[in-house]
């Protein structure tokens, strides 16, 4: 294999690189770090940057090429654990799993490295477990968080922490990148750009899931019901879409984008709308209603999805969020 294919790239947030790499060269590494931003922006993949980095036994750190970095990229390095299922709550027993871990002495490399990603989707237990550890880290030892606002973690925990808040990228950056490293079309990179509002992450994997635009099409064909629905056929609706949470989050955030767009052409605002496809829907919509209710919308989407992370029930928390959509006989 190719000293590119062990190596973890970071694409874009090139500043943050910059940033942990001056302070590991100079020997002022946090212990806790958090990295915060919005799903998929790349905080996962800058952890896994950084976890190379801190046992890189070649030169040009991280070398991507020599045993330490190549453990870490196959999940065997005995002295970096990751978490990253993004699907699963962080229980308290997981935590203490690692904290026995993080308690003995590296095996092969300088540090014991700990990553959690998502820990704003670990338990309140988990959550003071850890805290134990950053408050009396050890020396050789590195935690690593992610998570999207520090205002949904413990202010006890966020205190201990190094906060680093990535960014989302430009939209010609994350065309460019899905076009000459995934080899996207044209196109479709230039969809999927605008679609990610410069959350790398979330671009490739609709790149790879060949059912990603037809499901776009249908939650938007979804959305274009719901808007002439009465109330009992939202709550219809509601029971049967959170069935599936995964599908759940998936429409709250398109829906999202859908209306920050229409908040957009409703104020003026120069800014540049997200669904280009959907201009002419999202026109109509921004002639209904007024700044005011469009600002509300987005604001209610915003909660129901973060209220999927703190286990607020999802048929309740998603039909708040239809019963304050508007209603159109039209549309």
């Amino acid at each position: 294999m190719t000293e590119q294919t062990y190596r973890v790239d970071v694409i874009g947030h090139q500043w943050a690189v910059e940033l942990l790499t001056r302070q590991h060269n100079g020997g002022r590494m946090p212990q806790s770090l958090l990295l915060a931003g919005p799903l998929n922006v790349g905080k996962a993949t800058l952890a896994r940057h950084f976890a190379q980095l801190l046992n890189c036994t070649g030169d040009g750190k991280p070398c991507g090429v020599c045993r330490s970095c190549r453990k870490v990229v196959s999940g065997n390095h005995p002295d970096v654990r990751i978490l990253d299922d993004e699907h699963e709550t962080l229980k308290i027993d997981q935590v203490r799993d690692l904290q026995h871990e993080l308690s003995l002495s590296p095996v092969e490399g300088r540090c014991r490295v700990a990553v959690l990603c998502n820990f704003e989707r670990a338990t309140a237990g988990a959550a003071n477990a850890l805290l134990k550890t950053l408050e009396e880290p050890a020396s050789q030892v590195v935690i690593i968080l992610t998570a999207p606002d520090p205002a949904g973690l413990l202010p006890t925990i966020v205190s201990r922490c190094q906060i680093v808040t990535l960014r989302p990228l430009p939209a010609d950056q994350v065309q460019a990148a899905l076009q000459e490293k995934w080899g996207a079309p044209a196109a479709q990179a230039e969809l999927l750009a605008s679609l990610s509002a410069g959350r790398l992450g979330w671009a490739v994997r609709a790149l790879t899931d060949e059912s990603f635009l037809e499901r776009r099409q249908a939650r938007l064909d979804d959305l274009r019901d719901l808007l002439q629905m009465h109330r009992a056929e939202r709550l219809a609706y509601a029971q049967q879409l959170s069935r599936d949470v995964l599908a759940l989050k998936e429409a709250l955030t398109l829906w999202l984008t859908i209306w920050r767009d229409v908040l957009l052409l409703r104020s003026g605002s120069r800014a540049a709308i997200v669904n280009h496809d959907w201009q002419d829907s999202l026109q109509l919509l921004a002639s209904k209603g007024s700044v005011a209710q469009a600002g509300e919308i987005v604001l209610k989407l915003q909660q129901a999805l973060l209220n999927l992370d703190r286990n607020v029930n999802p048929r309740l928390n998603l039909e708040v969020a239809l019963l304050r959509l508007p209603r159109y006989a039209e549309f």
